[in-house]
Protein backbone atom coordinates (compact mmCIF):
# COMPACT_ATOMS: atom_id res chain seq x y z
CA UNK A 1 0.00 0.00 0.00
CA UNK A 2 1.51 3.31 -1.06
CA UNK A 3 1.84 6.12 1.50
CA UNK A 4 0.05 9.39 0.67
CA UNK A 5 2.36 12.20 -0.41
CA UNK A 6 2.78 14.99 2.13
CA UNK A 7 4.80 17.58 0.23
CA UNK A 8 3.01 19.23 -2.73
CA UNK A 9 4.53 18.95 -6.16
CA UNK A 10 5.15 22.71 -5.98
CA UNK A 11 7.62 22.26 -3.08
CA UNK A 12 11.12 23.49 -4.07
CA UNK A 13 12.64 20.01 -4.20
CA UNK A 14 13.51 17.56 -6.98
CA UNK A 15 11.22 14.56 -7.34
CA UNK A 16 13.67 12.17 -5.66
CA UNK A 17 14.25 14.65 -2.78
CA UNK A 18 10.49 15.12 -2.31
CA UNK A 19 10.00 11.35 -2.23
CA UNK A 20 12.72 10.96 0.43
CA UNK A 21 11.19 13.68 2.58
CA UNK A 22 7.72 12.18 2.19
CA UNK A 23 9.09 8.85 3.37
CA UNK A 24 10.56 10.43 6.51
CA UNK A 25 7.68 12.76 7.33
CA UNK A 26 5.01 10.23 6.55
CA UNK A 27 6.39 7.85 9.17
CA UNK A 28 7.09 10.57 11.75
CA UNK A 29 4.99 11.03 14.88
CA UNK A 30 3.52 14.47 15.69
CA UNK A 31 6.23 14.93 18.35
CA UNK A 32 8.99 14.17 15.84
CA UNK A 33 7.49 16.66 13.36
CA UNK A 34 7.34 19.30 16.12
CA UNK A 35 10.98 18.54 16.94
CA UNK A 36 11.98 19.03 13.32
CA UNK A 37 9.96 22.23 13.02
CA UNK A 38 11.67 23.65 16.08
CA UNK A 39 15.05 22.58 14.82
CA UNK A 40 14.59 24.27 11.44
CA UNK A 41 13.26 27.44 13.05
CA UNK A 42 16.20 27.58 15.42
CA UNK A 43 18.64 26.83 12.64
CA UNK A 44 17.23 29.72 10.62
CA UNK A 45 17.42 32.03 13.66
CA UNK A 46 21.07 31.10 14.12
CA UNK A 47 21.90 32.28 10.62
CA UNK A 48 21.75 28.91 8.95
CA UNK A 49 24.72 27.54 10.90
CA UNK A 50 24.53 24.02 12.39
CA UNK A 51 23.65 24.24 16.06
CA UNK A 52 24.85 22.14 18.94
CA UNK A 53 21.37 20.66 19.44
CA UNK A 54 17.87 21.23 18.06
CA UNK A 55 15.16 23.39 19.55
CA UNK A 56 11.79 21.91 20.35
CA UNK A 57 8.64 22.56 22.29
CA UNK A 58 10.34 23.17 25.63
CA UNK A 59 9.85 21.15 28.73
CA UNK A 60 10.32 23.06 31.98
CA UNK A 61 13.84 22.49 33.32
CA UNK A 62 14.09 20.47 36.53
CA UNK A 63 15.12 22.69 39.50
CA UNK A 64 18.26 21.62 41.36
CA UNK A 65 19.77 23.29 44.42
CA UNK A 66 23.52 22.82 44.75
CA UNK A 67 24.76 23.68 48.26
CA UNK A 68 28.40 24.03 49.20
CA UNK A 69 30.23 24.50 52.49
CA UNK A 70 33.79 25.47 51.62
CA UNK A 71 36.87 26.72 53.42
CA UNK A 72 39.66 26.46 50.86
CA UNK A 73 37.48 26.66 47.75
CA UNK A 74 37.43 22.98 46.75
CA UNK A 75 33.75 22.41 47.61
CA UNK A 76 32.81 25.62 45.85
CA UNK A 77 34.69 24.58 42.71
CA UNK A 78 32.96 21.20 42.67
CA UNK A 79 29.58 22.85 43.22
CA UNK A 80 30.25 24.96 40.15
CA UNK A 81 31.11 21.80 38.23
CA UNK A 82 27.79 20.27 39.30
CA UNK A 83 25.95 23.37 38.15
CA UNK A 84 27.56 23.39 34.71
CA UNK A 85 26.99 19.71 34.03
CA UNK A 86 23.45 19.83 35.43
CA UNK A 87 22.55 22.73 33.12
CA UNK A 88 23.70 20.72 30.12
CA UNK A 89 21.55 17.81 31.24
CA UNK A 90 18.32 19.78 31.41
CA UNK A 91 18.32 20.88 35.05
CA UNK A 92 17.88 24.44 36.22
CA UNK A 93 20.63 24.56 38.88
CA UNK A 94 21.01 27.15 41.60
CA UNK A 95 24.40 27.12 43.35
CA UNK A 96 24.16 28.38 46.95
CA UNK A 97 26.89 29.04 49.50
CA UNK A 98 25.96 27.85 53.00
CA UNK A 99 26.89 31.37 54.10
CA UNK A 100 23.92 32.69 52.09
CA UNK A 101 21.50 29.82 52.73
CA UNK A 102 17.95 30.55 53.90
CA UNK A 103 16.74 27.26 55.38
CA UNK A 104 13.13 28.13 54.58
CA UNK A 105 13.88 27.56 50.88
CA UNK A 106 14.98 23.93 51.29
CA UNK A 107 11.55 22.23 51.54
CA UNK A 108 10.70 23.63 48.11
CA UNK A 109 14.04 22.71 46.55
CA UNK A 110 12.84 19.38 45.22
CA UNK A 111 16.34 18.07 44.58
CA UNK A 112 19.51 18.95 46.52
CA UNK A 113 23.17 18.18 45.95
CA UNK A 114 25.30 19.21 48.95
CA UNK A 115 29.09 19.36 48.84
CA UNK A 116 30.69 19.94 52.23
CA UNK A 117 34.23 20.18 53.51
CA UNK A 118 35.20 19.37 57.07
CA UNK A 119 37.47 21.83 58.81
CA UNK A 120 39.90 21.07 61.62
CA UNK A 121 38.66 18.47 64.08
CA UNK A 122 35.21 17.82 62.65
CA UNK A 123 33.97 21.39 62.34
CA UNK A 124 32.09 23.17 59.52
CA UNK A 125 33.89 25.78 57.41
CA UNK A 126 33.76 29.23 58.98
CA UNK A 127 31.27 30.67 56.50
CA UNK A 128 28.95 27.69 56.97
CA UNK A 129 28.73 27.80 60.77
CA UNK A 130 25.46 29.79 60.99
CA UNK A 131 23.41 27.80 58.46
CA UNK A 132 24.90 24.49 59.60
CA UNK A 133 23.92 25.25 63.19
CA UNK A 134 20.38 26.17 62.11
CA UNK A 135 20.05 22.99 60.05
CA UNK A 136 21.12 20.87 63.01
CA UNK A 137 18.78 22.74 65.36
CA UNK A 138 15.24 21.91 66.46
CA UNK A 139 13.71 24.61 64.23
CA UNK A 140 15.04 23.11 60.98
CA UNK A 141 12.23 22.57 58.43
CA UNK A 142 11.04 19.16 57.27
CA UNK A 143 12.34 17.97 53.90
CA UNK A 144 9.59 15.50 53.03
CA UNK A 145 9.55 14.83 49.31
CA UNK A 146 13.02 16.30 48.76
CA UNK A 147 15.65 14.13 47.07
CA UNK A 148 19.25 14.70 48.14
CA UNK A 149 22.82 13.53 47.69
CA UNK A 150 25.91 14.53 49.68
CA UNK A 151 29.56 14.68 48.63
CA UNK A 152 31.91 14.96 51.62
CA UNK A 153 35.47 16.30 51.40
CA UNK A 154 38.02 15.76 54.13
CA UNK A 155 41.54 14.79 55.08
CA UNK A 156 42.29 11.34 56.44
CA UNK A 157 45.06 12.78 58.60
CA UNK A 158 42.30 14.10 60.87
CA UNK A 159 40.35 11.81 63.18
CA UNK A 160 36.96 13.26 62.20
CA UNK A 161 37.33 12.50 58.51
CA UNK A 162 34.48 14.04 56.46
CA UNK A 163 32.45 14.61 59.65
CA UNK A 164 30.40 17.52 58.27
CA UNK A 165 29.39 15.72 55.09
CA UNK A 166 28.41 12.66 57.12
CA UNK A 167 26.36 14.80 59.50
CA UNK A 168 24.56 16.58 56.64
CA UNK A 169 23.74 13.27 54.97
CA UNK A 170 22.21 11.92 58.16
CA UNK A 171 20.38 15.18 58.92
CA UNK A 172 18.75 15.44 55.50
CA UNK A 173 17.43 11.91 55.96
CA UNK A 174 16.26 12.60 59.52
CA UNK A 175 14.28 15.61 58.25
CA UNK A 176 12.41 13.41 55.79
CA UNK A 177 14.55 13.71 52.68
CA UNK A 178 15.05 10.79 50.32
CA UNK A 179 18.64 9.82 49.53
CA UNK A 180 19.03 9.71 45.72
CA UNK A 181 22.68 8.60 45.74
CA UNK A 182 25.05 7.21 48.33
CA UNK A 183 27.37 9.70 50.02
CA UNK A 184 31.01 9.71 48.92
CA UNK A 185 33.75 10.53 51.48
CA UNK A 186 36.81 11.80 49.62
CA UNK A 187 40.38 12.55 50.70
CA UNK A 188 42.71 15.21 49.28
CA UNK A 189 43.09 13.39 45.95
CA UNK A 190 39.42 13.89 45.17
CA UNK A 191 39.41 15.14 41.57
CA UNK A 192 38.58 11.94 39.67
CA UNK A 193 36.30 10.27 42.24
CA UNK A 194 34.41 13.55 42.65
CA UNK A 195 33.89 13.85 38.88
CA UNK A 196 32.64 10.26 38.73
CA UNK A 197 30.30 10.81 41.67
CA UNK A 198 28.86 13.99 40.14
CA UNK A 199 28.03 12.22 36.85
CA UNK A 200 26.42 9.27 38.60
CA UNK A 201 24.47 11.47 41.01
CA UNK A 202 23.02 13.71 38.32
CA UNK A 203 21.96 10.58 36.46
CA UNK A 204 20.20 9.34 39.60
CA UNK A 205 18.49 12.70 40.11
CA UNK A 206 17.49 13.13 36.46
CA UNK A 207 13.75 13.26 35.74
CA UNK A 208 12.06 10.50 33.78
CA UNK A 209 12.63 10.74 29.99
CA UNK A 210 10.18 13.07 28.29
CA UNK A 211 8.60 12.88 24.85
CA UNK A 212 10.09 16.17 23.80
CA UNK A 213 13.46 17.87 23.89
CA UNK A 214 14.59 20.68 26.15
CA UNK A 215 14.86 23.93 24.21
CA UNK A 216 18.34 25.07 23.21
CA UNK A 217 19.44 28.69 23.06
CA UNK A 218 20.37 29.01 19.39
CA UNK A 219 21.75 32.49 19.98
CA UNK A 220 24.72 30.76 21.70
CA UNK A 221 25.17 28.19 18.95
CA UNK A 222 28.38 28.28 17.01
CA UNK A 223 30.78 28.48 19.93
CA UNK A 224 29.78 31.47 22.03
CA UNK A 225 32.14 32.14 24.94
CA UNK A 226 31.49 30.19 28.09
CA UNK A 227 30.15 32.69 30.58
CA UNK A 228 31.23 30.40 33.40
CA UNK A 229 34.88 30.43 32.30
CA UNK A 230 37.31 30.45 35.24
CA UNK A 231 40.98 31.36 35.58
CA UNK A 232 43.32 28.62 34.47
CA UNK A 233 44.18 26.07 37.14
CA UNK A 234 47.10 24.70 35.16
CA UNK A 235 50.45 24.78 36.98
CA UNK A 236 53.06 27.41 36.08
CA UNK A 237 56.84 27.14 36.30
CA UNK A 238 58.25 30.17 38.10
CA UNK A 239 61.69 31.43 39.12
CA UNK A 240 62.59 32.50 42.63
CA UNK A 241 63.92 36.06 42.38
CA UNK A 242 63.95 36.92 46.09
CA UNK A 243 64.34 34.71 49.16
CA UNK A 244 64.62 36.68 52.43
CA UNK A 245 64.23 35.65 56.07
CA UNK A 246 61.99 38.32 57.61
CA UNK A 247 62.90 37.39 61.19
CA UNK A 248 66.14 38.45 62.83
CA UNK A 249 68.95 35.97 63.40
CA UNK A 250 68.07 35.94 67.10
CA UNK A 251 64.45 34.91 66.55
CA UNK A 252 63.30 31.38 67.23
CA UNK A 253 61.17 31.62 64.10
CA UNK A 254 61.98 31.68 60.39
CA UNK A 255 59.61 33.42 57.99
CA UNK A 256 60.54 33.52 54.31
CA UNK A 257 59.54 36.32 51.98
CA UNK A 258 59.45 34.64 48.57
CA UNK A 259 59.21 36.60 45.31
CA UNK A 260 58.38 34.54 42.23
CA UNK A 261 58.67 35.71 38.62
CA UNK A 262 56.48 34.44 35.77
CA UNK A 263 58.24 34.24 32.41
CA UNK A 264 55.10 34.87 30.35
CA UNK A 265 53.30 37.23 32.71
CA UNK A 266 51.68 36.57 36.05
CA UNK A 267 48.18 35.08 36.07
CA UNK A 268 45.30 37.46 36.72
CA UNK A 269 45.35 37.17 40.49
CA UNK A 270 43.61 39.52 42.92
CA UNK A 271 44.45 40.50 46.50
CA UNK A 272 42.94 37.77 48.65
CA UNK A 273 43.86 34.91 46.31
CA UNK A 274 46.35 32.17 47.15
CA UNK A 275 49.15 30.45 45.29
CA UNK A 276 49.71 26.71 45.62
CA UNK A 277 53.28 25.40 45.66
CA UNK A 278 54.08 21.87 44.53
CA UNK A 279 56.81 20.86 47.01
CA UNK A 280 59.37 18.11 47.30
CA UNK A 281 59.79 15.91 50.35
CA UNK A 282 62.87 16.03 52.56
CA UNK A 283 65.51 13.86 50.76
CA UNK A 284 66.86 12.64 54.11
CA UNK A 285 63.40 11.43 55.16
CA UNK A 286 62.93 9.71 51.81
CA UNK A 287 66.21 7.86 52.28
CA UNK A 288 65.23 6.81 55.81
CA UNK A 289 61.95 5.37 54.51
CA UNK A 290 63.70 3.49 51.70
CA UNK A 291 66.21 2.08 54.18
CA UNK A 292 63.51 1.02 56.65
CA UNK A 293 61.56 -0.61 53.81
CA UNK A 294 64.65 -2.39 52.47
CA UNK A 295 64.40 -0.57 49.14
CA UNK A 296 67.65 1.37 49.06
CA UNK A 297 69.10 1.86 45.61
CA UNK A 298 65.74 2.06 43.79
CA UNK A 299 66.27 5.45 42.12
CA UNK A 300 62.94 5.46 40.30
CA UNK A 301 61.12 4.87 43.57
CA UNK A 302 63.21 7.50 45.33
CA UNK A 303 62.28 10.06 42.67
CA UNK A 304 58.58 9.22 43.08
CA UNK A 305 58.76 9.53 46.87
CA UNK A 306 60.54 12.88 46.57
CA UNK A 307 57.95 14.65 44.45
CA UNK A 308 54.84 12.53 43.99
CA UNK A 309 53.81 10.76 47.23
CA UNK A 310 52.78 12.06 50.65
CA UNK A 311 55.25 10.40 53.02
CA UNK A 312 54.50 12.41 56.17
CA UNK A 313 50.77 12.01 56.68
CA UNK A 314 49.80 9.09 58.89
CA UNK A 315 46.17 8.20 59.46
CA UNK A 316 44.06 5.25 60.50
CA UNK A 317 43.41 4.68 56.79
CA UNK A 318 47.18 4.52 56.18
CA UNK A 319 47.55 1.76 58.77
CA UNK A 320 44.65 -0.14 57.23
CA UNK A 321 46.25 0.06 53.80
CA UNK A 322 49.57 -1.02 55.33
CA UNK A 323 47.96 -4.11 56.87
CA UNK A 324 46.18 -4.93 53.62
CA UNK A 325 49.46 -4.69 51.70
CA UNK A 326 51.64 -6.56 54.19
CA UNK A 327 49.35 -8.67 56.34
CA UNK A 328 51.29 -7.47 59.41
CA UNK A 329 49.67 -9.16 62.43
CA UNK A 330 50.88 -6.67 65.07
CA UNK A 331 49.68 -3.69 63.03
CA UNK A 332 46.33 -5.45 62.71
CA UNK A 333 46.21 -5.81 66.50
CA UNK A 334 46.75 -2.04 66.79
CA UNK A 335 43.66 -1.49 64.68
CA UNK A 336 41.61 -4.15 66.47
CA UNK A 337 42.47 -2.69 69.87
CA UNK A 338 40.97 0.66 68.91
CA UNK A 339 44.23 2.40 69.81
CA UNK A 340 45.35 3.25 66.27
CA UNK A 341 44.05 6.84 66.30
CA UNK A 342 45.84 7.59 69.56
CA UNK A 343 49.05 5.92 68.36
CA UNK A 344 49.33 7.94 65.15
CA UNK A 345 49.22 11.26 67.00
CA UNK A 346 52.52 13.02 66.27
CA UNK A 347 53.82 10.15 64.15
CA UNK A 348 54.51 9.77 60.43
CA UNK A 349 54.95 7.00 57.86
CA UNK A 350 58.57 6.37 58.90
CA UNK A 351 57.39 5.53 62.44
CA UNK A 352 54.90 2.99 61.11
CA UNK A 353 57.48 1.23 58.92
CA UNK A 354 60.12 1.16 61.67
CA UNK A 355 57.71 0.03 64.38
CA UNK A 356 56.12 -2.69 62.27
CA UNK A 357 58.89 -3.98 59.97
CA UNK A 358 57.62 -5.81 56.90
CA UNK A 359 58.84 -6.82 53.48
CA UNK A 360 57.73 -3.94 51.26
CA UNK A 361 57.82 -3.23 47.56
CA UNK A 362 57.53 -0.02 45.59
CA UNK A 363 53.95 -1.02 44.77
CA UNK A 364 53.24 -1.37 48.49
CA UNK A 365 54.50 2.15 49.20
CA UNK A 366 52.43 3.47 46.34
CA UNK A 367 49.32 1.80 47.74
CA UNK A 368 49.99 2.94 51.31
CA UNK A 369 50.62 6.60 50.52
CA UNK A 370 48.47 9.16 48.76
CA UNK A 371 49.49 11.75 46.15
CA UNK A 372 51.54 14.65 47.51
CA UNK A 373 49.20 17.66 47.46
CA UNK A 374 50.28 21.24 46.80
CA UNK A 375 50.19 23.70 49.71
CA UNK A 376 48.34 27.02 49.38
CA UNK A 377 49.74 30.32 50.68
CA UNK A 378 48.02 33.69 50.72
CA UNK A 379 49.43 36.03 48.09
CA UNK A 380 51.25 38.93 49.71
CA UNK A 381 51.41 41.31 46.74
CA UNK A 382 49.32 43.34 44.31
CA UNK A 383 49.98 43.02 40.57
CA UNK A 384 49.46 46.76 40.31
CA UNK A 385 52.61 47.26 42.38
CA UNK A 386 54.85 44.24 41.63
CA UNK A 387 53.94 43.53 38.00
CA UNK A 388 54.61 39.97 36.81
CA UNK A 389 55.62 38.69 40.22
CA UNK A 390 53.84 37.00 43.09
CA UNK A 391 55.06 37.40 46.68
CA UNK A 392 54.44 34.88 49.45
CA UNK A 393 55.09 34.88 53.22
CA UNK A 394 55.95 31.38 54.47
CA UNK A 395 56.79 30.36 58.04
CA UNK A 396 59.07 27.34 58.34
CA UNK A 397 57.41 24.65 60.46
CA UNK A 398 59.81 22.63 62.64
CA UNK A 399 59.02 20.57 65.73
CA UNK A 400 59.86 17.35 67.57
CA UNK A 401 57.63 14.42 68.51
CA UNK A 402 58.42 10.91 69.75
CA UNK A 403 62.15 11.66 69.71
CA UNK A 404 62.29 12.61 66.04
CA UNK A 405 62.68 16.01 64.36
CA UNK A 406 59.73 16.84 62.08
CA UNK A 407 59.19 19.58 59.52
CA UNK A 408 56.52 21.05 57.31
CA UNK A 409 56.85 19.59 53.82
CA UNK A 410 56.48 22.77 51.78
CA UNK A 411 57.61 25.40 54.27
CA UNK A 412 60.96 23.72 55.01
CA UNK A 413 61.43 22.82 51.35
CA UNK A 414 61.21 26.57 50.67
CA UNK A 415 63.28 27.59 53.69
CA UNK A 416 66.11 25.05 53.38
CA UNK A 417 66.32 23.88 49.79
CA UNK A 418 65.13 26.82 47.68
CA UNK A 419 67.25 29.87 46.84
CA UNK A 420 67.34 32.66 44.26
CA UNK A 421 67.23 31.28 40.76
CA UNK A 422 65.47 28.05 41.73
CA UNK A 423 62.40 26.90 39.84
CA UNK A 424 59.07 26.02 41.44
CA UNK A 425 55.82 24.66 40.09
CA UNK A 426 52.83 26.66 41.30
CA UNK A 427 49.10 27.05 40.66
CA UNK A 428 46.73 29.96 41.27
CA UNK A 429 43.92 29.40 43.77
CA UNK A 430 41.33 32.20 43.55
CA UNK A 431 39.31 33.20 46.62
CA UNK A 432 36.38 35.42 45.71
CA UNK A 433 35.19 35.34 49.34
CA UNK A 434 38.16 37.38 50.56
CA UNK A 435 38.07 40.53 48.48
CA UNK A 436 38.54 44.25 49.03
CA UNK A 437 35.31 46.29 48.92
CA UNK A 438 34.29 47.36 45.44
CA UNK A 439 33.98 50.97 46.63
CA UNK A 440 37.52 52.32 47.29
CA UNK A 441 36.04 54.81 49.74
CA UNK A 442 35.04 52.00 52.12
CA UNK A 443 37.10 51.66 55.31
CA UNK A 444 38.79 48.32 56.03
CA UNK A 445 39.99 46.67 59.25
CA UNK A 446 42.59 43.92 58.88
CA UNK A 447 43.52 41.40 61.59
CA UNK A 448 46.55 39.31 60.65
CA UNK A 449 49.03 38.02 63.23
CA UNK A 450 52.16 36.23 61.99
CA UNK A 451 51.97 35.11 58.37
CA UNK A 452 48.27 36.00 58.48
CA UNK A 453 49.46 39.48 57.56
CA UNK A 454 50.34 38.32 54.02
CA UNK A 455 47.07 39.17 52.23
CA UNK A 456 46.96 42.52 53.98
CA UNK A 457 50.29 43.48 52.46
CA UNK A 458 48.51 42.85 49.13
CA UNK A 459 45.49 44.86 50.28
CA UNK A 460 47.60 47.88 51.23
CA UNK A 461 49.60 47.73 48.00
CA UNK A 462 46.36 47.57 46.00
CA UNK A 463 44.78 50.48 47.88
CA UNK A 464 47.93 52.52 47.37
CA UNK A 465 48.04 51.80 43.64
CA UNK A 466 44.35 52.61 43.17
CA UNK A 467 44.54 55.69 45.43
CA UNK A 468 41.66 54.39 47.53
CA UNK A 469 40.21 57.06 49.78
CA UNK A 470 38.89 54.73 52.47
CA UNK A 471 40.74 54.39 55.77
CA UNK A 472 42.64 51.21 56.66
CA UNK A 473 43.50 49.79 60.08
CA UNK A 474 45.86 46.87 60.67
CA UNK A 475 46.11 44.67 63.76
CA UNK A 476 49.37 42.70 63.69
CA UNK A 477 50.88 40.40 66.27
CA UNK A 478 53.84 38.09 66.77
CA UNK A 479 56.27 37.14 69.52
CA UNK A 480 58.86 39.92 69.82
CA UNK A 481 58.94 43.44 68.40
CA UNK A 482 62.68 43.41 67.79
CA UNK A 483 62.90 40.06 66.03
CA UNK A 484 59.47 39.24 64.58
CA UNK A 485 57.89 42.44 63.24
CA UNK A 486 57.24 41.22 59.69
CA UNK A 487 57.46 43.95 57.01
CA UNK A 488 57.98 46.60 59.69
CA UNK A 489 59.58 49.19 57.39
CA UNK A 490 56.84 48.72 54.80
CA UNK A 491 54.11 49.41 57.35
CA UNK A 492 55.91 52.54 58.49
CA UNK A 493 56.15 53.74 54.89
CA UNK A 494 52.47 52.96 54.36
CA UNK A 495 51.56 55.05 57.41
CA UNK A 496 53.61 57.91 55.99
CA UNK A 497 52.08 57.81 52.52
CA UNK A 498 48.53 57.31 53.85
CA UNK A 499 47.84 53.90 52.35
CA UNK A 500 47.64 52.66 55.95
CA UNK A 501 45.75 54.85 58.40
CA UNK A 502 46.35 53.08 61.70
CA UNK A 503 48.25 50.08 63.06
CA UNK A 504 47.97 48.33 66.41
CA UNK A 505 50.53 45.68 67.31
CA UNK A 506 50.67 42.94 69.91
CA UNK A 507 53.95 41.17 70.70
CA UNK A 508 53.14 38.37 73.09
CA UNK A 509 56.63 37.72 74.52
CA UNK A 510 57.72 41.33 75.15
CA UNK A 511 56.12 41.52 78.63
CA UNK A 512 55.30 39.08 81.45
CA UNK A 513 51.65 38.79 80.44
CA UNK A 514 50.95 37.62 76.89
CA UNK A 515 49.18 40.14 74.68
CA UNK A 516 47.48 39.12 71.45
CA UNK A 517 45.63 40.89 68.63
CA UNK A 518 42.28 40.13 70.26
CA UNK A 519 43.45 42.05 73.31
CA UNK A 520 44.19 45.09 71.14
CA UNK A 521 40.70 44.79 69.66
CA UNK A 522 39.24 44.83 73.16
CA UNK A 523 41.32 47.90 74.05
CA UNK A 524 40.05 49.68 70.93
CA UNK A 525 36.47 48.38 71.13
CA UNK A 526 34.65 51.70 70.85
CA UNK A 527 36.65 52.89 67.83
CA UNK A 528 36.37 49.53 66.11
CA UNK A 529 32.58 49.47 66.50
CA UNK A 530 32.44 53.05 65.24
CA UNK A 531 34.32 52.05 62.08
CA UNK A 532 32.01 49.07 61.56
CA UNK A 533 28.91 51.17 62.14
CA UNK A 534 30.26 53.51 59.48
CA UNK A 535 30.36 50.69 56.93
CA UNK A 536 33.89 49.31 57.36
CA UNK A 537 34.70 45.76 56.26
CA UNK A 538 36.62 43.54 58.69
CA UNK A 539 39.05 40.85 57.52
CA UNK A 540 40.73 38.11 59.57
CA UNK A 541 43.55 35.88 58.31
CA UNK A 542 45.57 33.25 60.16
CA UNK A 543 45.10 30.40 62.62
CA UNK A 544 41.54 29.07 62.66
CA UNK A 545 41.73 26.95 65.80
CA UNK A 546 42.43 29.71 68.34
CA UNK A 547 43.13 33.14 66.87
CA UNK A 548 40.12 33.46 64.56
CA UNK A 549 37.73 32.30 67.27
CA UNK A 550 39.24 34.63 69.84
CA UNK A 551 39.13 37.59 67.46
CA UNK A 552 35.48 36.98 66.64
CA UNK A 553 34.67 36.69 70.34
CA UNK A 554 36.47 39.99 70.93
CA UNK A 555 34.43 41.70 68.19
CA UNK A 556 31.20 40.35 69.68
CA UNK A 557 32.32 41.59 73.10
CA UNK A 558 33.15 44.99 71.61
CA UNK A 559 29.53 45.38 70.47
CA UNK A 560 28.28 44.16 73.82
CA UNK A 561 30.31 46.60 75.92
CA UNK A 562 30.22 49.60 73.58
CA UNK A 563 26.48 49.51 72.88
CA UNK A 564 25.25 47.86 76.08
CA UNK A 565 23.85 44.89 74.16
CA UNK A 566 23.03 41.45 75.49
CA UNK A 567 25.41 38.68 74.43
CA UNK A 568 22.74 37.35 72.04
CA UNK A 569 22.15 40.75 70.43
CA UNK A 570 25.89 41.39 70.12
CA UNK A 571 26.28 37.99 68.44
CA UNK A 572 23.47 38.92 66.05
CA UNK A 573 25.31 42.13 65.12
CA UNK A 574 28.42 40.18 64.09
CA UNK A 575 26.32 37.54 62.32
CA UNK A 576 24.75 40.36 60.30
CA UNK A 577 28.23 41.55 59.29
CA UNK A 578 29.07 38.02 58.17
CA UNK A 579 25.90 37.60 56.14
CA UNK A 580 26.54 40.96 54.50
CA UNK A 581 30.08 39.83 53.59
CA UNK A 582 31.53 42.61 55.75
CA UNK A 583 33.24 40.14 58.11
CA UNK A 584 35.44 37.86 56.02
CA UNK A 585 37.91 35.18 57.09
CA UNK A 586 40.76 33.38 55.37
CA UNK A 587 41.86 30.93 58.03
CA UNK A 588 43.89 27.73 58.13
Amino acid sequence: MSRQAILPRTAPFADNERASLDAVLGAATPIQRAWLAGFLAGLDAAGGQPAAAPAAPPKAAEPLTVLFASESGNSEKLAGDVGKLARKQGFKPKVVDFADLDLATLPKAGKIVAIAATWGEGEPPARAVRAYGELMGDAAPRLDGVEFAVLALGDTSYAEFCAIGKALDARFEALGGKRAAERADLDLDFDKPAADWIKATLKALAPAPADNVVAVDFARAGGAEDEDAEPSREPYLVEVVEHVNLNSSRSDKETIHLALAFEEGAPAYEPGDSLEIYPENDPQLVDEILKAAGLEGDEALRKALLSERDITTLSAATIERFVKATGHADAQKLIDSGEARAWIEGRQLIDLIETYPAKLTGEHLGAITRPLPPRAYSIASSRKEVGDEVHLTIAAVRYQTHGRARSGVTSVHVADRIRDGAKLRVRLKPNRHFRLPQDPATDIIMVGPGTGVAPFRAFVQERRATEASGRSWLFFGDRQFTHDFLYQLEWQEALEDGSLTKIDVAFSRDQPEKIYVQDRITQNAAELVSWLDGGAHLYVCGDAKNMARDVRAAVVKAYETTKGLSPADAEAQVATLERGHRYQQDVY
